[in-house]
């Protein structure tokens, strides 16, 4: 039982469409049709009339793409930081010759937004990259009062939502690169990134022209002669069929339904006598994170050997300390959260 937050459990319909005869996606129509009503559909979940696109590679790709495609060798960019990813986003822009300005939190803290708003009155950024959901520590980052601050001072903005579209609303206003991936609430194969691409953000990116290609979001600003390389045909199909179960379902079903398992999930976790990292007020609808000092990989070997349930330690210097559950796309179900409870229930120090 895969309850990681990400890559998830693909459900039967969607393990059926990737048993399906595939289409040559360099050639027939078949699949571009497919892709354009993938795009349509991500726009309805982004909740925005900005262009949608979808890359050949695993999130990280969106990443990394968006700041090769917006940051010029010398540019300033503000990096809005609680969490591992957010960080990450420093690295990228020093790889790509930007001068990174960190304003980091500690991971329990929200986003320091009197930070934010005193670097915006010391220097001028072309760009600003902040993370919605940090998926290692389980927290949902208020975004949109960044957003708003952001917009006031005419910043690009990249958002990695990758962790939270489609499991939880994302502000979608005031952002030019909305990111997003396949693997996480959507519950497809890993492979795909998604990005929801503002006209100010196209301008940005036609002004920097970047001299690569598998990083260049300028080649998938128009599609309808072909892809700049050969898109990944079953991905693409797999990931049409789960915004088809998205969709039908309804977008507030679908959140309701994971703020549903992740109350549950956390409700459990009390009883067991378990704490939230960082907190539970600010805890994703699609992952919460135990706190398990020194314990957390033993207790997730015991859940496989045991229990034959697969859950996520934290990453890096929590690596640890936290345990996590993916209660995301197709694993927000409480009859799932119960499973995983009732096994850790049963493990030492829970017991």
């Amino acid at each position: 039982m895969l309850m990681t937050p990400g890559p998830t459990a693909v459900p039967p319909r969607v393990r059926d469409r990737l048993s399906e005869p595939m289409p040559n996606p360099d050639i027939e129509q078949s699949f571009f049709d497919t892709y354009d009503e993938v795009c349509e559909k991500l726009g309805r979940v982004y909740d925005t009339d900005d262009d949608v696109v979808v890359m050949g590679g695993e999130g990280i790709l969106g990443l990394e793409a968006a700041i090769a495609s917006t940051v010029a060798p010398g540019d300033d960019v503000l990096c809005i930081s609680n969490g591992l990813y957010g960080d990450g986003f420093a690295d990228f822009v020093e790889s790509y010759g930007g001068e990174p300005t960190l304003v980091g939190a500690d991971y329990t803290d929200p986003l320091d937004l009197a930070g934010v708003e005193a670097a915006l009155d010391d220097g001028e950024f072309a760009v600003a990259t902040m993370v919605h959901c940090e998926t290692p520590t389980g927290t949902l980052n208020d975004i949109a009062p960044v957003l708003e601050l952001l917009s006031d001072h005419g910043v690009l903005t990249i958002v990695d939502a990758v962790s939270s579209l489609g499991g939880a609303p994302v502000p979608s206003e005031h952002i030019d690169i909305n990111l997003g991936a396949s693997q996480k609430a959507f519950s497809s194969p890993p492979g795909l990134t998604t990005a929801a691409v503002s006209d100010r953000a196209w301008e940005a990116v036609e002004e920097r022209d970047p001299d690569s290609l598998y990083t260049n979001l300028l080649p998938w600003r128009d599609t309808s002669e072909g892809f700049p390389y050969t898109h990944l045909g079953a991905n693409v199909a797999a990931l049409d069929e789960s915004l088809s179960m998205l969709l039908e379902e309804g977008l507030d079903a679908v959140y309701e339904r994971h703020e549903e398992a992740a109350a549950h999930c956390r409700e459990r976790g009390a009883g067991l006598g378990l704490d939230i990292y960082p907190d539970a007020e600010r805890s994703s609808p699609t992952v919460t994170a135990f706190h398990l000092p020194g314990e957390a990989k033993r207790v997730q070997a015991e859940l496989e050997s045991e229990h034959d349930i697969v859950l996520a330690t934290g990453l890096a210097g929590l690596a640890d300390d936290i345990l996590r559950v993916g209660h995301m796309g197709y694993n927000a179900d409480v009859e799932k959260v119960d499973r995983v409870m009732d096994a850790l229930e049963e493990i030492s120090p829970m017991k």
